[in-house]
């Protein structure tokens, strides 16, 4: 905190160590928390079918063509992304993913129960998506993946991909250009697919999510706990980054993803 010849950094709480400032009131606190929350279950619950969906059609349309099924998977997953963040934007911010809401909660931008009701419903929200997008193709509801991807170079992969999601995101609301964000966040996924090792996963609520689908897009479940690991690690070294480039502005959780309207 500045001024009255206090000291810039005043620690109390983990947020207060990652944006420089004593954690304040929660924003948007006149919020209907049930219906955002419902928010971020049907949003993430889309964002899984689409990435599943799309894994498993990509699969079935172009056999043994990696490159080619990869491609497909991408532009469904990165079309849907923006879509989705613009249509449930408003109600929750569309954080869609528990690092995001992690690292809004550090900069003092959710409750601590808030970011607990989102990151519930992103888990069970990603669960649904994949069942949903497994009885879409005919397949059992819940199949586990046998795909094993918990290498070294994974799992480094996964940490470069959320550090630098958590780096467009807050870097645009801090920048004041939210608006920007459903796109590129859409973009950056879409190039992430294909720069990093993992393919981007990005997301715990993803990454256990498509544990549950012997697809293309499936993850086996002894590389979920060392995915997710990373993910929070690549979050919390973006969630400084973004501290440290933008030192004297501090946007509130309604600029993550993008703004929240007065109603929600």
């Amino acid at each position: 905190m500045t001024g009255g010849g206090r000291p810039h950094l005043v620690i109390r709480s983990p947020r207060a160590f990652v944006t420089g400032q004593a954690a304040t009131a929660p924003a948007g606190a006149k919020g209907d928390l049930a219906r955002r929350a419902l928010a971020e279950f049907v949003g993430t619950a889309f964002l899984v079918a689409a990435i599943v969906g799309s894994g498993i059609a990509a699969q079935r349309l172009s056999p043994h063509q990696a490159g080619l099924e990869l491609l497909e998977n991408t532009l469904a997953t990165a079309a849907a992304l923006t879509a989705i963040i613009l249509a449930v934007g408003p109600v929750s911010g569309a954080h869609l993913n528990p690092v995001i809401t992690l690292v809004d909660w550090l900069f003092g931008g959710v409750s601590t129960r808030d970011a607990a009701s989102y990151v519930a419903a992103q888990l069970a929200g990603g669960i649904t998506g994949a069942i949903v997008a497994n009885a879409m193709f005919g397949d059992a509801a819940v199949s586990l993946s046998t795909h094993h991807r918990a290498s070294g170079p994974h799992l480094f992969a996964e940490a470069v991909a959320t550090f630098g999601l958590v780096l467009v995101v807050f870097g645009l609301a801090r920048a004041g250009r939210a608006h920007f964000t459903p796109f590129a966040v859409g973009l950056y996924i879409a190039a992430a697919y294909w720069f990093t090792s993992s393919t981007s996963f990005a997301n715990p609520a993803v990454t256990l999510a498509r544990m549950c689908s012997n697809t293309f897009s499936g993850i086996a479940p002894g590389s979920v706990a060392p995915f997710v690991g990373l993910e929070v690690v690549g979050g919390l070294l973006g969630a400084s980054c973004v501290a440290v480039l933008y030192p004297q502005v501090r946007r509130d959780g309604r600029d993550a993803v993008i703004p929240r309207e007065e109603a929600a």
